[in-house]
């Protein structure tokens, strides 16, 4: 009953849509005979218009009365007022014109005068259908004179149509005719329904015969009284069924009548050109699609002649539509992705067999079709193989292995050879290639990949991917294509499962490093700027397929960070590290070289497979002093350390130098940096933990290690920032060579008199080179740094180191301390008082 209340709706809103379409033409008619009426009045005023002035300045001027012979002569007069100028009045206002109100259609004329006919109409025919209803389920009736009944109603409705149209006190409303012509062709549609398939009285020929015969009928009285009787038809016919019992008969003479009346339907639209008609129809066919899908629930002998109508139904809507004058291309391609969605819909309850595949093969054909003959439906076909590949994936997901196999075979060749042949139309056919070459094989290998043996799935990969090469090689032209990029993905992915298929397992990182480096071979014969970014897909892909490794890796450095002294035992195997993570990792770096590589996403990709690289160099350089305890710890710990950190500070130094690669200089400049504050000064610092450094006093790790750190600083491009840390890096230096002077290897310890002292004058040492050297060589901070470390250094000794001392130290110590600072305020005296032009260049602040 919701179903028929949905139906008797929709009849309505066609009904009124009907109305709304001829109130329509009235309307426009109406402007066109009032633009006239406006036309007409403004003639007439340029005649009576001039006359009224005369008429103003002759009361004006008192003028008597003309005389009786005067009206002898009116035409004379009134010639000689248009020759002579008129002179208008002075106090006289101008006349204005207004225009006629428009006549407005309102809702009263639109209520009271249209919508009861056509209500009307409508309840003719529901009168006839429940009358039938009623006599049946009463039992007055036997069927035979039920029928004839029926029949009877149909023909005097049409035939009171015919004589509306005649007499006179009707003929002036067409609408009456047309109303009762539709409700007769409806009557008659629900009287063969019921004569063939509820009672059986007549045979299915002639039930074929007498419906061709009332449809021809329909169609001429369609043609004799226009829009309102088809719509008054076309819902009749679709009632008609489900008033009388939808499944009283079964659904395939149901779907047979439903396909005969929509075909009925169609050819009226087409040669009358009512493009409304045949969109109705459409609507109305899927509406009982839906409802029978509903209705029959499971039913599956059932369902597979609605999956039949429904790719008839959709393939014919779409080839109608466009016959009759329609331009919506949405409105067009609506039918063809109805009835995909209503066959996908079904699919589960035909248990994705070989017929649901058989009807969707078929609409898909269908619309390859129509595309082939009008671009117009492309987007339709490129929906159908967006809805395959949906199709498959449902069908091998639950388990379908008869049909489903086949099927994509069927759908590749039904897509991939149009869309090869057809590519040089356009970018659509070259995706229906491309789609229909990769999708169905990659899905049915994700899905399902017992079906074949690995050899063979490679052996099919390789093969689809040469036929997207083939069509890459077609395109190389047209490097703003989205296709070009898409076949050469679907070709270096179709490479990557095909040789995968053939490797053992764990070595998908051999297959995705060869297509990295096909890739960017390819972006540079081609130079198409999108496919310079596809490189980082295959790297990414190996990132993710090493997961494990990865992330053993960075558990790896999560400890190291955190202070563990033995990180050797945290790293994973090296086989599986290079095996998985290596080789795409340094393919990637490579094509680094080229500046055009990776596009957009350079710097990002880039910089991660840098990290992933030092990484891996770093588990690689862990192995050589093999740290796996702690007594080796004590003794190789810090030198291992230094030795990683010097590496990392040399090579960003020379890139830098060199402005080479400037964003992996700087990468590796700052871990160096990095690496010496957090380990070598904060976290492991050998004076807190004890590392041996070296027992020669000059040549240890610390030394070396902090004087070529800021050996690297001070001489990289002038930087205040630069030019602070090797400042800096320098007095740690010169701290270390005092500590390991006074404690030997191991630096942990106190700190006693005699290295306090040595701490001063090392840095008063520093601070005296500084300033001569800045002096000589005119540069400004350095003399700056000189003398900040130089009051530094008297404070130490003030504060610090004079109280520890006693005696003849003390003495001499101030006496030393204070000839130096003579000599110093003496020397820097003399080279400010030099004049200015003597200066060097860099001694300007």
């Amino acid at each position: 009953m919701i179903a028929f209340t949905l139906l008797l709706v929709l009849g309505v809103a066609a009904a009124f849509f009907v109305v709304l379409r001829r109130l329509a033409v009235v309307e426009q008619e109406l402007r066109r005979v009032e633009s006239l009426v406006a036309r007409i009045e403004q003639r007439e005023s340029r005649f009576v218009a001039p006359s009224e002035p005369l008429v103003a300045a002759s009361r004006e001027e008192d003028v008597p009365p003309p005389a009786p012979e005067q009206f002898a002569q009116p035409a004379a007069r009134i010639v000689t007022a248009r020759a002579r100028p008129a002179q208008p009045a002075k106090a006289s206002p101008a006349p204005t014109r207004t225009s006629p109100a428009r006549p407005a259609i309102q809702l009263e004329a639109l209520i009271g005068g249209s919508l009861p006919i056509w209500i009307g109409g409508a309840a003719l025919v529901l009168a006839g259908f429940f009358l039938v209803r009623y006599s049946i389920e009463s039992g007055l009736l036997g069927p035979t004179v039920r029928t004839l009944l029926a029949a009877l109603f149909g023909l005097v409705l049409i035939a009171a149509s015919e004589g509306a149209r005649r007499l006179p006190a009707t003929a002036e409303d067409p609408r009456v005719a047309q109303v009762l012509a539709g409700a007769g062709v409806a009557s008659l549609y629900g009287t063969l329904y019921m004569a063939a398939a509820l009672y059986h009285l007549i045979a299915p020929l002639t039930a074929f015969v007498a419906v061709v015969l009332v449809t021809a009928a329909a169609m001429g009285l369609a043609l004799r009284h226009g829009p309102p009787t088809a719509a008054m038809a076309l819902i009749g016919g679709f009632v008609a069924p489900l008033v009388a019992g939808f499944d009283t008969a079964g659904v395939g003479p149901l779907l047979v009548y439903l396909g005969l009346f929509t075909a009925a339907l169609f050819g009226l639209a087409i040669h009358r050109g009512w493009g409304w008609l045949a969109l109705a129809a459409s609507i109305a066919g899927f509406a009982w699609i839906n409802y029978l899908i509903a209705a029959l629930d499971g039913r599956g002998g059932d369902l597979s002649a609605v999956g039949g109508f429904t790719m008839l139904l959709a393939a014919c809507a779409s080839a109608a539509l466009p016959a009759t004058g329609m331009h919506n291309r949405w409105l067009r391609l609506a039918p063809l992705v109805a009835g995909f969605v209503q066959l996908l819909a079904l699919a589960p309850a035909l248990e994705f067999g070989a017929l649901a595949w058989s009807f969707y093969l078929v609409l898909a054909a269908a619309a390859l079709f129509l595309s082939w003959r009008q671009s117009l439906y492309l987007p339709a076909a490129l929906a159908a193989l967006g809805f395959l590949l949906a199709f498959e994936a449902l069908a091998l997901i639950q388990g379908e292995r008869s049909a489903t196999p086949l099927a994509a075979a069927g759908a590749t060749l039904l897509f991939a050879v149009p869309g090869h042949g057809l590519a040089g139309r356009g970018r659509g056919w070259a995706t229906l290639a491309l789609g229909g070459s990769a999708g169905p094989l990659l899905i049915a290998c994700a899905f399902a990949p017992s079906l074949l043996a690995p050899a063979a799935w490679g052996a099919l990969a390789l093969a689809a991917a040469a036929a997207c090469a083939y069509l890459a090689w077609r395109l190389r032209r047209d490097s703003d294509a989205p296709v070009l990029t898409a076949a050469s993905l679907a070709t270096g992915l179709l490479v990557t499962v095909g040789l995968a298929q053939f490797l053992p397992d764990g070595w998908l990182s051999l297959p995705l490093t060869l297509v990295l480096l096909g890739l960017a071979d390819w972006a540079r014969a081609v130079r198409a700027p999108a496919l310079f970014e596809l490189p980082a897909l295959p790297w990414i892909a190996a990132m993710v397929a090493g997961a494990e490794s990865l992330f053993g890796l960075a558990t790896m450095v999560g400890a190291a960070l955190g202070g563990d002294r033995l990180p050797l035992l945290g790293i994973p195997p090296l086989t599986g590290l290079f095996r998985d993570l290596a080789l795409p990792t340094a393919a990637l770096l490579a094509i680094l070289l080229d500046p055009r590589q990776l596009g957009r996403a350079r710097r990002l990709v880039g910089s991660l497979a840098i990290a992933v690289g030092i990484l891996l160099l770093h588990a690689l350089a862990k192995q050589l002093l093999a740290i796996a305890t702690l007594p080796r710890f004590v003794e190789l710990g810090f030198v291992e350390r230094a030795l990683l950190t010097q590496v990392c500070l040399a090579s960003g130094w020379y890139l830098l130098r060199t402005r080479r690669l400037p964003s992996l200089a700087a990468f590796l400049f700052g871990l160096g940096l990095v690496r010496f504050v957090w380990f070598d000064l904060l976290l492991l610092n050998p004076v807190l933990e004890p590392q041996a450094v070296g027992p020669f006093p000059l040549l240890n790790a610390a030394v070396l290690h902090a004087a070529l750190t800021a050996f690297w600083l001070w001489t990289l491009p002038r930087a205040p920032a630069w030019r602070t840390a090797g400042a800096l890096a320098t007095i740690v230096a010169a701290l270390a060579l005092v500590r390991q002077a006074t404690h030997g290897s191991l630096l942990a310890g106190p700190v006693g008199t005699l290295e306090n002292t040595g701490y001063s004058a090392a840095l008063l040492g520093v601070a005296l080179f500084w300033l001569w050297r800045g002096i000589t060589a005119g540069v400004y901070d350095l003399r700056i740094a000189g003398l900040a470390l130089l009051t530094l250094v008297t404070f130490k000794v003030f504060l610090l180191d004079a109280a520890a001392l006693d005696g003849v130290l003390r003495i001499l110590s101030f006496l030393a301390l204070g000839v130096a600072l003579i000599g110093i305020s003496w020397a820097y005296g003399r080279f400010l008082a030099r004049p200015a032009a003597a200066i060097g260049e860099g001694d300007a602040p």
